[in-house]
């Protein structure tokens, strides 16, 4: 799918409606969204959107679908629309049941747009996207077992981290034996061994990161926290490569690692170079299920972090000098972010998951708060409402009432993809998508293009956003390989050695 969007918001409402809704005297039942459009809009919307009764016309078109229609579609249901005859529903529905009739109609969107567009890569042969036509590649289509993330070293090796605990070398076709005494990390729900970076000056260094599910000793079913270490690789003989030189970078206080097997977040990426030569790190933590947690600054999950590379922290982070709070903490608010980088113009982003919709891209900004679970664009996954996506009608759980801080996206999924894995295409091999973002969906097995802008401010633009491949699995991470290609990291079952656990890669076609 390619949108060309020339702004955000703004955009009138001509009619959701020509025809008027039923009146609700009584709602009753209507925690179930299904069943409140079911009962409230499909006798003159469609059972699926389609239109057709008191003369309405299809909500399902491409158009109607971009984010810019999110706020309009809120207001017309809220206020109605009496030159079409549509009755307003804000005195019967709250803002939140109103919100999540709008969740609906994105899925009811998407899921026409979907049968009648297909899926980008889903079949061998080449796709022509906008700017440029591509074949996808396998890799790495055996011995792998729920990979996570991929780096590369200055040679050309491939390092790949998989969840219930191996790093493993990729060069020259050849998949390397699990590097041995890396940190112990556990198994456990969505946290593992997951993330792996390799630092920039690795040339000079010789530094490797990983990011993994820590367990706390000690107990029979230890809490965990996502933790940080650093480390180099021997691998003088490369069928038997280790790890040394271990140093911890970052980890929870022990009172805050939590047993839930949720929302670890985990990515990491460097700054530029700054005075002295030193880089700083950015990490990010989901909020492990506990989505109070989230705003609450004394507590390390739901946050972006920022340490120098060596773990120390910079004097200028936003919270040093804030009593009980990590020291760490760059920004807060988010919910379970698993795509960070820095764009070629230096400016950081994020993809993080909503809960049912309203995955996010954001720009992140120092101090910052990215407001979950204040707002959300998305519903709960039992189909009942959850909040609505707009601060100045944010309330309940989780409001701090500072909702004019909070910084929105730039870009949101409805319905979510299980956004996962984010890079910038840096490439010769596409120059038409030199610059762009591309981004990973688990629930959504998707990579999309994202050209955007952005600036230090936290406001950003979509300019235009392409799904480049649909439904070749579930996408952990994408990432641009010093090759110049685009690398996908897909996930089969956790079972599962081979089959859909594999990588493959986008190559110009020819």
């Amino acid at each position: 799918m390619s949108t060309r969007i020339a702004r955000r918001g703004g955009v009138a409402l001509v009619a959701i409606a020509s025809g008027a809704l039923p009146a609700l005297a009584q709602i009753g039942g209507a925690g179930n969204i299904s069943n409140l459009w079911e009962r409230t809009c499909a006798n003159c919307h469609g059972d699926e959107g389609q239109g057709g009764g008191a003369g309405t016309r299809t909500l399902l078109t491409a158009a109607l679908f971009d984010q810019s229609h999110d706020r309009p579609f809120f207001d017309a249901i809220k206020n109605g629309v009496p030159d079409m005859g549509m009755m307003a529903f804000g005195k019967t529905l709250s803002d939140e049941q109103i919100w999540a009739l709008v969740v609906h109609i994105r899925e009811l969107q998407h899921r026409a747009l979907r049968r009648e567009r297909g899926s980008p890569g889903a079949r061998p042969g080449s796709v022509r996207s906008t700017h440029h036509t591509f074949r996808v590649e396998e890799v790495v289509k055996d011995g792998l077992a729920t990979p996570w993330a991929v780096a590369w070293l200055p040679d050309g090796s491939m390092l790949i981290t998989e969840r219930a605990g191996r790093l493993r070398v990729w060069k020259d076709g050849v998949l390397s034996p699990p590097v041995a005494d890396i940190p112990k990390s556990v198994e456990i729900g969505q946290g593992g061994l997951m993330e792996v970076a390799v630092h920039p000056d690795y040339a000079t260094n010789g530094h490797v990161y990983l990011g993994y599910a820590k367990a706390a000793p000690g107990e029979r079913r230890p809490p965990t926290m996502t933790t940080i270490s650093r480390g180099k690789l021997d691998l003088t003989d490369p069928k038997s490569p280790k790890w040394t030189d271990e140093k911890v970078i970052w980890e929870a206080k022990r009172e805050h690692f939590l047993a839930t097997g949720l929302h670890f977040g985990n990515n990491i990426v460097f700054s530029a170079p700054q005075e002295g030569g030193r880089r700083y790190l950015y990490f990010c933590i989901g909020e492990r299920g506990r989505m109070e947690m989230a705003q609450d600054v004394t507590r390390p999950n739901g946050k972006v972090h920022r340490v120098w590379d060596d773990g120390e922290v910079p004097k200028d982070n936003p919270f040093v000098e804030t009593t009980g709070a990590y020291a760490s903490i760059w920004s807060f608010g988010h919910r379970n972010p698993q795509g960070l980088v820095f764009d070629l113009n230096g400016v950081l982003w994020d993809t993080e998951h909503g809960p049912r919709g309203g995955d996010e891209l954001n720009v992140v900004v120092k101090g910052r708060n990215y407001g979950w679970p204040t707002v959300s664009y998305g519903i709960n996954y039992n189909d009942a409402p959850f909040r609505t996506p707009f601060p100045d009608l944010a309330s309940g759980e989780g409001h701090t009432g500072k909702v004019a801080e909070i910084v929105m996206p730039v870009f949101r999924w409805l319905p979510s993809i299980g956004a996962c894995g984010l890079d910038v295409v840096r490439s010769e091999k596409f120059p038409k998508w030199n610059g762009d973002l591309v981004a990973g969906g688990l629930s959504g097995e998707n990579v999309d293009r994202l050209r955007v802008t952005g600036d230090a401010s936290g406001s950003g633009q979509l300019v235009e956003r392409e799904e480049l491949i649909h439904g070749l699995g579930r996408v952990r991470d994408v990432a641009c390989g010093p090759d110049g290609l685009v690398y996908v990291v897909l996930n089969g079952s956790p079972d599962e050695v081979g089959g859909n656990n594999r990588i493959v890669r986008l190559v110009p076609a020819e």
